[in-house]
């Protein structure tokens, strides 16, 4: 069984930083991308990074570049998201989702909820201003 579970969400005073992880387990990730999206009250769920298990290669939404950090433990099974010099506006559940790597993480479908095949339940970050 396919399982992503998320945990590190809480509650932060902007400014302030926050891990998320997110463990993989039930099939081999090894050709899969990872991302982190998040989904806001009354918004679409929107890319926020991706990286690949293999070659080091991340990608980022613009709101959050030079802000976040996504990487990952492959003995672990886990990838993480830092979130450094927290916004209010980051206030979201966020969320770890598989993509198969078909259209490999330079494409433009991995910012894409629909290229996803696999997702966790997510974690609540709030950011108090």
């Amino acid at each position: 069984q396919v399982q992503l579970v998320e945990s590190g969400g809480g509650l932060v005073q902007a400014g302030g930083s926050l891990r998320l992880s997110c463990a993989a387990s039930g099939r081999s990730f090894s050709d899969y991308v990872m991302g982190w999206f998040r989904q806001a009250p009354g918004k679409e769920r929107e890319f926020v990074a991706a990286i690949t298990w293999t070659v080091y290669i991340t990608r980022y939404a613009n709101s959050v570049k030079g802000r976040f950090t996504i990487s990952r433990d492959n003995a672990k099974n886990t990838i993480y998201l830092q979130m450094n010099s927290l916004k209010p506006e980051d206030t979201a559940v966020y969320y770890c989702a598989a993509d198969n790597g078909a259209g490999g993480i330079l494409s433009p479908s991995v910012t894409l909820t629909t290229s996803y095949d696999y997702w966790g339940q997510g974690t609540q970050v709030t950011v108090s201003s």
